[in-house]
């Protein structure tokens, strides 16, 4: 048990040394969700106010915190050979794979406080916030990102590779996880994609959180967030298992 926790801390803290506080991390997890948001104050004809852009904005610095990072860092080791040395080490997969998404997920988490500081910082009031419930909705947007970051980081060969495939998921979910449209206001055709997407459930808990306004009742966003998160982790197994090790 102490040679595994070292072994995962050892990862970890590689991990936060080399990647975290890299240039385009912090640009995508911090200069981006900023920019939209922004965006949303200046383009729209009533502009929203700052507590109803702020779950979006959290969700968004996660989203892109978590797998501009897992991605891209994972297909470089790979690219680099330097994760072929982690694979032969005397760890477990599960350890490795776990010491590699708990980096991306306190990334993750860690962008979702800003935005907060910024909201307080102009005034915004917070004291109705039920902050367990933000917390556990910002928890399983973290986790479900760094999954779908590792799920394109089995698929990717190249750093490139990895980028355009992350945006491919990461730009629709803008739209269609209900981060600053809601899900209720899409065109019917494109509903079922929201319901369908894992991020859509820890927004719902966030926004419950934030603002007590959620498509669904507590439980059955935690229930079916928590059923997306296995899913991801067994395929995410699966493909290290027939991609990485054979």
């Amino acid at each position: 048990m102490k040679k595994t926790m070292v072994a995962f801390m050892a990862i970890l803290i590689k991990d936060v040394r080399n990647y975290y506080l890299k240039p385009p991390n912090i640009s995508w997890g911090l200069i981006f969700p900023l920019s939209w948001a922004l965006m949303q104050f200046s383009l729209s004809p009533s502009p929203p106010s700052v507590a109803e852009v702020l779950p979006g904005v959290m969700a968004l610095s996660v989203l892109f915190g978590t797998t501009s990072m897992l991605a891209v860092a994972l297909t470089f080791e790979r690219r680099s050979r330097s994760f072929e040395r982690l694979l032969t080490a005397p760890i477990g997969l599960t350890t490795m794979v776990w010491a590699k998404l708990s980096g991306a997920i306190i990334f993750g988490m860690v962008n979702a406080a800003w935005p907060v500081l910024l909201a307080a910082s102009l005034g915004v009031d917070l004291s109705a916030v039920d902050w367990p419930l933000a917390f556990l909705g910002v928890l399983f947007i973290a986790v479900a990102s760094s999954l779908l970051g590792l799920m394109v980081a089995v698929t990717a060969k190249e750093v490139f590779e990895a980028q355009t495939l992350s945006n491919l998921y990461r730009f629709p979910m803008i739209f269609l996880c209900g981060l600053f449209i809601p899900v209720q206001s899409l065109p019917w055709i494109l509903q079922p994609l929201s319901y369908v997407l894992p991020i859509t459930y820890g927004v719902d808990i966030l926004r419950q959180g934030l603002l007590m306004d959620g498509m669904f009742e507590t439980w059955a966003s935690v229930t079916i967030g928590i059923g997306f998160i296995v899913i991801l982790y067994a395929l995410s197994m699966r493909g290290i298992k027939r991609r990485w090790l054979l």
